[in-house]
């Protein structure tokens, strides 16, 4: 025997065997249809007996293993089923006539056959016949079944006549010596008559008929027939049969205590799970071997025909641990014989499947290597793959799944063998997959993302690469791209930098052709191979979704806001509220994005390769809302560190968006990386509120940029920072420019202003922002001044100052105004204020008219320039580089009543001292704008203003204070304030003194007495006129009372005696009305009166 069949298993040797084969010409669909039909036949209950009776079927049978059926019964064929197709009556001679041809293969062994006829109608098949079965069709013909079931029996009949006459005792005959095809030569010319030949043919004898006894299902006779021969060839040491002897009671015992049978799922050929057609012309092949029915699968009811005893009491039956310890002598004999190796490797089989059940696996082993080393004839290249098959079935069925993966790979290398003349790559790629999980590998990328690493990774990659070349070989470059992704992804820490270079290399030869996708392969068979998303190509450590700009960022109106107040919880504490708190800030995030609006998402990458790395179509993968991803393409240099990338694109609709990962293309393949698959990633959530559009202003102002950012103590973020550097007093104008860039109209603008407080504690309120700086500038009540460093103080006029004011432009429209949303533009000024020029003294000299002074100011040059200051009505002034001169303007007195008085102007919770600050900075300001002391620096054609605020002491201003009574004296109707009245002597004088009442208050009456003298220039003046000067009438004038803003006036009269210049003094009596008032109030200008000649 030639041809082992490796599907064997204990439990086969009480089976009879029936082979099924096709006549002439039938089509492989029709055979295989009718094949299951009759092979779902597989046991028959004996009828008026509790006996069962068990069939194997096969569809092709070597003739030559026929030849061992006195050796092992269960290896007779004794049944012949033919199939064929007739469809006319001229070709039913034929037909009957290839039926008996076939017979005639196996005749000297068969009990009974049966020709099963399709297609033929007529009087030929309404004759009678118990050998022939027609049928018009192969769906009408229900009755395949019970005739099988008629053919069982008909065999069964057979069976028992021989059992029955093999095992009757028949002393006075001569026992037949029953043999082995290669034993026929060697026993020519041996005594038949001797003791040790007859005990030879009784031990075989008895063997052979206990084989029959397990077959008619007469499992206890059949242990006692094989003890006895166990016995009688042992004495004879007639080793190859002795063999047989103990593997049918290894048999026979197995089938006692695993009446389920030890074929399991591994010797399980499913016959729907196969391709017909397609695998045909293999099994046709002479010594392809039937694998589609289960031999073991025919018991799963399991046997006891013997009511006499139990399994667990009969005494003829083998323990388990006796079965093995037979099954390795019986093996032992075999081995003696070399042309029995088939018999023994069948043997190894047997003992793993029931060592498999036993849970042995070390032991299973042992069997298993013992089969591997067996020698059998040359095979052929088929027979060397089944072989390796079931040897890495078997590995399999023990436990051993990596030597099960070993001889599965080796059996796909047989399949594409040199010596084959057509390599099947096809059959050696399945097999390939089929080694996967002996290795630990799987082709689903996401088993390779859950801890450590599995397996040998050098046997796994040369798998792959097994793989890639297969499928290449087969044709289907879409399956190349897709294992060889799958290596690069899943072995890219065990790739050296060549071998990354090499595969990467390939991959890109490859997808050059057929480009990678995200799509699911079919494999031949029906398994499918998932998608390879190259998600360490690169690798992504961080995932942020990034808010707006500050100038876009959407922001609730506060009264929609606490429309939402009433949803809260009252409580201040809830375990409820807060886990839905902590689930909502791993999920959505705190800030929304804007329909229409570019939104980000920034990305920490970093590039493994040693090599640089190029990304294409980097893009978002989102879902909730329509959104339009802006891909983009990156190069990454080789083994760089984390590296910011920024992913962009524009939702369409409002809602909520979730970003699920991101897509890219690298060396041709295209993947879609879930952040969900991405192990080790950090992110602060990926869920972020989409609201209605909104207009998009854009700014743009006549100033240059700041690279000097602007920090508001309310944290808010300054969308754009402009700066300026003034000289302290200088002007400058700034033009702002809104520009809406947006699709969405702009419905709303407001704008708002505010002044930040500088490092110097000092802050100035009010737009525009021209001449910021004074000598002194006092901060605001809401603001509290910086500890300013030791040696300066603020408002210190000689080093640099810095002002910080931010302008507001909150706005909104179109579908997000409707929603309560606006967005905020702010504008961030960063002004540096140098030193120009200041005033380091302020004093007042009185003038000749009582409503004029003159104002001394000594001006000190800050700059490093030459400077010329200016004031109205007075010449230039020209100042060197740190120089410091006097400047003497004359101005006219001020009034200042109109300031207010009292806190009950400015309101009752007014700070007194506040108000009588704001009163002085007010005359400061009144001053400087009437002084109008302009500073300019030629070289560089900047001019500014010079302030004496601040600088003004009490004194300074009582003299710069025009005072409430107004006095004015008129020489013949002429104001004589400043020069002097020329009269002619003798002619009398007409003299008036008016009184104007500015005060809130009523004065007087007042008494004035005019006294007239002469200055002699050397400080002594001369009161004794009564010679040259004649009042006409009394030289005491009276004025009533004056109401406020009233006046009144008194005239009297002086004659001139002679010529030259005189002077009137004009005294106040000391009356209770002039002492309630200052004396600066009665300040009467002094006359001057030049008396000249009568004839000039």
């Amino acid at each position: 025997m030639s041809v082992p069949d490796y599907m064997q298993c204990a439990e086969d040797h009480q089976t009879l065997l029936v082979v099924v084969q096709p006549v002439g010409i039938v089509s492989e669909e029709n055979f295989f249809r009718i094949y299951k039909r009759i092979s779902s036949v597989s046991q028959i209950s004996v009828r008026d007996s509790q006996r069962v009776l068990s069939i194997r079927y096969r569809h092709h049978y070597p003739p030559e293993n026929n030849e061992w059926g006195d050796f092992q019964t269960h290896r007779k064929v004794v049944g012949l089923i033919t199939i064929t197709d007739c469809f006319s009556a001229k070709d039913w001679p034929q037909t009957f006539e290839k039926f008996h041809v076939q017979k005639e293969i196996y005749g000297s062994t068969l009990y009974d056959s049966r020709l099963f006829v399709f297609g033929l109608q007529g009087e030929i098949t309404e004759q009678p016949r118990t050998d022939v079965a027609f049928y018009p069709n192969y769906e009408d013909c229900e009755a395949v079944e019970k005739r099988i079931e008629d053919f069982i029996e008909s065999l069964f009949i057979v069976l028992e006549s021989k059992r029955l006459d093999r095992a009757t005792d028949k002393s006075g005959d001569k026992i037949p010596l029953l043999c082995v095809p290669f034993e026929k030569k060697d026993f020519v010319g041996l005594d038949t008559d001797s003791r040790h030949y007859k005990k030879r043919c009784q031990g075989r004898m008895r063997k052979h008929v206990g084989d029959l006894c397990l077959q008619a299902g007469m499992l206890q006779d059949s242990l006692v027939h094989y003890h006895m021969s166990v016995e009688l060839l042992r004495s004879v040491n007639d080793f190859l049969w002795l063999g047989a002897a103990l593997e049918g009671l290894c048999s026979a015992s197995v089938i006692c205590h695993y009446p389920g049978g030890t074929g399991g799922k591994t010797g399980a050929r499913r016959f729907q799970g196969s391709s017909l057609p397609a695998e045909a012309a293999n099994r046709h092949r002479p010594g392809a071997q039937e694998v589609l029915i289960d031999p073991g699968a025919l018991t799963t009811n399991g046997i006891n025909p013997d009511t006499s005893a139990e399994i667990g009491r009969a005494k003829n039956c083998l323990s388990p641990e006796d079965i093995i310890d037979k099954y390795k002598e019986a093996i032992s004999y075999y081995s003696k014989y070399k042309n029995a190796g088939v018999i023994e490797l069948e043997a190894c089989v047997k003992a793993v499947r029931v060592l498999a059940i036993q849970k042995r696996s070390m032991d299973a082993s042992e069997f298993l290597q013992n089969a591997v080393y067996i020698n059998l004839r040359q095979l052929s290249e088929e027979e060397k793959i089944q072989r390796y098959s079931i040897l890495s079935e078997l590995y399999e069925l023990i436990g051993f799944h990596r030597k099960s993966a070993f001889f599965k790979r080796v059996a796909a290398m047989q399949c594409v063998a040199p010596s084959i003349s057509e390599p099947g790559w096809r059959a050696c790629y399945k097999l390939l997959l089929e080694t996967l999980p002996g290795y630990s590998l799987s082709l689903d990328p996401k088993d390779f993302s859950r801890g450590t690493h599995r397996g040998w990774a050098a046997v796994q990659m040369r798998l792959l690469h097994e793989l890639v070349y297969a499928s290449r070989r087969m044709g289907n470059p879409a399956l190349s791209v897709r294992h060889l992704s799958f290596l690069l992804q899943t072995m890219l820490d065990f790739l050296s930098d060549q071998e990354k270079k090499d595969v990467t290399q390939s991959l890109e030869n490859y997808t050059c052709k057929c480009p990678g996708t995200m799509e699911l392969l079919t494999l031949p068979g029906g398994p499918t191979l998932p998608p390879v998303p190259f998600t360490k190509l690169p690798i992504v450590r961080r995932v942020k979704l990034l808010n707006l700009p500050a100038s876009l960022r959407p922001q609730k109106m506060k009264s929609l806001l606490g429309q939402n107040v009433s949803t809260k919880s009252p409580f201040i504490y809830s375990p409820i509220i807060a886990h839905n708190r902590g689930e909502e800030r791993n999920k959505k995030i705190d800030f929304q994005w804007v329909q229409g609006d570019v939104c980000e998402v920034q990305l920490m990458v970093y590039n493994p390769m040693p090599f640089e790395l190029r990304v294409e179509n980097m893009g978002l993968l989102t879902s909730g809302v329509d959104f339009e991803s802006l891909p983009a393409a990156l190069s990454l240099p080789a083994e760089s560190g984390l590296y910011p990338v920024t992913l962009v694109g524009v939702p369409q609709t409002t809602g909520m968006i979730t970003v699920n990962g991101y897509h890219t293309t690298v060396f041709g393949v295209f993947s879609d990386c879930l952040l969900d698959n991405l192990p080790g990633v950090k992110t602060s959530g990926s869920t972020v509120e989409v609201i209605p559009a909104l207009p998009r202003l854009q700014i743009s102002t006549s100033l240059p940029r700041s690279a000097h950012s602007l920090q508001p103590s309310s944290g808010d973020e300054i969308s754009t920072n402009v700066s300026v550097q003034l000289y302290n007093g200088e002007a400058q104008q700034l033009v702002i420019q809104l520009e809406n860039i947006g699709t969405e109209p702009l419905e709303t603008l407001e704008v708002t202003s505010r002044l930040l407080t500088t490092k110097d504690g000092i802050s100035v309120s009010g737009f525009p922002l021209c001449s910021p700086f004074r000598q002194v500038v006092r901060p605001r009540v809401e603001s509290k001044p910086v500890n300013a460093p030791e040696g300066s103080k603020p408002g210190d006029p000689s080093h640099v100052k810095t002002l910080e004011a931010i302008l507001n432009f909150k706005y909104s429209g179109g579908p997000g105004h409707a929603e309560g949303y606006y967005r905020n533009l702010s504008l961030g000024l960063h002004v540096e204020a140098e030193p120009s020029v200041f005033f380091t003294r302020v004093t007042t000299l009185p003038a000749t008219s009582t409503r004029q002074c003159h104002l001394l100011l000594d001006i000190f040059n800050s700059t490093e320039h030459e400077v010329t200051v200016s004031a109205r009505g007075n010449e230039e002034l020209i100042l060197h580089a740190g120089e410091c001169q006097r400047m003497a303007i004359q101005v006219d007195k001020f009034s200042f009543e109109s300031f207010p008085e009292s806190p009950g102007e400015k309101g009752q919770l007014a700070n007194p001292k506040q108000l009588e600050e704001e009163r002085q900075e007010a005359r400061g300001l009144e001053i400087d704008s009437k002084l109008d002391v302009h500073w300019r620096i030629p070289s560089l054609k900047r001019t500014g203003e010079a302030s004496v605020e601040g600088l003004l002491s009490q004194l300074v201003l009582e003299h710069l204070h025009l005072a409430p009574l107004q006095w004015d004296v008129l020489v013949d109707g002429q104001p004589c304030d400043c020069e002097a009245a020329a009269c002619r002597v003798g002619d009398p004088v007409r003299l008036e003194v008016r009184l104007t009442n500015q005060s809130p208050r009523s004065v007087g009456p007042f008494a004035l007495t005019v006294a007239p003298f002469q200055d002699h220039q050397n400080g002594v003046h001369n009161y004794d006129l009564h010679d040259a000067v004649s009042f006409v009438g009394s030289s005491t004038f009276y004025l009533d009372a004056v109401q406020p803003s009233g006046q009144s006036a008194c005239l009297g009269a002086l004659l001139f005696l002679y010529t030259g210049d005189f002077f009137l003094h004009i005294r106040f009596h000391q009356d209770s009305a002039s002492k309630e008032l200052p004396p600066s109030w009665f300040c009467l200008p002094s006359v001057h009166v030049r008396a000249l000649d009568a004839q000039a």
